[in-house]
C-alpha cells in the first residue's frame, strides 16, 4: 500500500478510533458547546485562528472548509449567515454537526481529488489540516481549482526561513555531517504517528507555488497561538484564570520577539489569491496586519 493511501485511511478512521461510541461523540460535541458558552482558553485559541478570516467575511461569498472534521470551522461562517460547505475525509462528525444545526451542508472529501467543479466556491478555508496531507501541494492545487477568489491556509510556521541564525547553523553543520544538527533541532524532520511527514508553512514556499501557477498575489499574517494544554483548556480565557494570565504574559513576550525579528510567529496564515482582491478586502487585510505580495507579470507568459 502506498504511503498516501495509508495516510488517507488512517486519517479517515481516526475519529472512529478516538470516539468509538455514540456517547464519546456526544461528549466531544458537548465539550465544544461548553467552550463556546464559557469562553474557555480552548475556545479563545481557535477563535484567534478563525479571526484571521475577518477581512474576507464582510461580503456575501461562498465558503468551503477543508479538513474540518467536526464541522466547527464551517459553523464559524454559518453563524455569520454565509453560504458554507464543510468537508473532511472522515464522515464521523459532520452528519452529527448538521443534525444539531451547526451547519447545513457537508461533503465527505479527499482533498487530493475534490468532487466539486472548477471555481465552485469563492473562498476555501483549511485550518490545521495541511500538515496532515501526505501530498500537500496536490491538495493545494485541488483547493485552488475549486476556488474563485482565494485559498486560506492556517498552519504551524516553518521557522528556518525567518531565522537566519538557524539557517546559518544548518548550512555550517551540513557541510560536515547532515545528521549532527538533528541532535539539537529535534523536529527538523517531523512525522505523525499515522506515518506522514508534518509539513509546515513558509512565506517563500507559498510565493514560489503561486508564481509557478501564474497567480497574482499572496498575503501573510503570523500569530503566536501555541498555548493549548489539556490541563487548563476548559478554564476561562480572562484574568480570573491564573493559567490565562500566564498565557497572556507568554503571548506578550513572544509578540515582542516577533516584532524585533528574534523569532518567527508560531502560526502562519497564508492567503493564495486566484485574482486580485477587491479594494475593500485589500484595505481590511492591511488594517489587520496582513503583508500582501503582489507579483509582477510574467513577461514571457502567452
Amino acid at each position: 500500500m502506498s504511503n498516501e493511501k495509508r495516510s488517507h485511511e488512517a486519517h479517515s478512521e481516526w475519529y472512529e478510533v478516538q470516539y468509538a461510541t455514540s456517547e464519546a461523540k456526544d461528549r466531544a460535541i458537548e465539550l465544544w458547546e461548553y467552550d463556546n458558552a464559557n469562553k474557555t482558553i480552548n475556545h479563545w485559541i481557535h477563535q484567534r485562528q478563525l479571526a484571521l478570516t475577518d477581512p474576507f467575511v464582510n461580503e456575501p461569498k461562498s465558503w468551503l472548509t477543508v479538513g474540518d472534521g467536526y464541522g466547527f470551522d464551517a459553523n464559524h461562517f454559518f453563524k455569520k449567515g454565509l453560504d458554507v460547505t464543510a468537508t473532511d475525509i472522515s464522515g464521523t462528525f459532520l452528519p452529527l454537526s448538521k443534525s444539531r444545526g451547526f451547519l447545513n451542508k457537508y461533503s465527505i472529501e479527499n482533498v487530493e481529488k475534490l468532487s466539486f467543479a472548477d471555481e465552485s466556491f469563492d473562498y476555501i478555508f483549511c485550518k490545521e489540516a495541511y500538515h496532515h496531507f501526505p501530498r500537500p501541494y496536490l491538495g493545494v492545487y485541488e483547493m485552488l481549482r475549486v476556488a474563485r477568489e482565494a485559498v486560506i491556509l492556517v498552519e504551524p510556521h516553518d521557522p528556518i526561513s525567518k531565522m537566519p541564525f538557524l539557517l546559518a547553523l544548518r548550512n555550517i553543520f551540513d557541510r560536515w555531517d547532515t545528521s549532527l544538527l538533528q541532535k539539537y533541532w529535534k523536529n527538523r524532520y517531523s512525522f505523525e504517528t499515522v506515518g506522514n511527514y508534518v509539513f509546515k508553512l513558509s512565506e517563500r514556499e507559498m510565493d514560489k507555488l503561486a508564481n509557478g501557477m501564474g497567480l497574482p498575489a499572496v498575503a501573510f499574517k503570523g500569530i503566536n497561538n501555541n498555548y493549548y494544554h489539556p490541563s487548563y483548556s476548559q478554564e476561562k480565557a480572562d484574568n480570573s484564570s491564573a493559567a490565562f494570565r500566564k498565557i497572556s504574559r507568554k503571548l506578550a513576550f513572544h509578540d515582542f520577539l516577533v516584532k524585533f525579528s528574534l523569532m518567527p510567529s508560531q502560526v502562519l496564515c497564508a492567503v493564495i489569491f486566484k485574482k486580485l482582491p477587491s479594494p475593500q478586502v485589500m484595505e481590511a487585510m492591511k488594517a489587520q496586519g496582513f503583508q500582501v505580495h503582489i507579483f509582477p507579470l510574467n513577461p514571457y507568459a502567452s
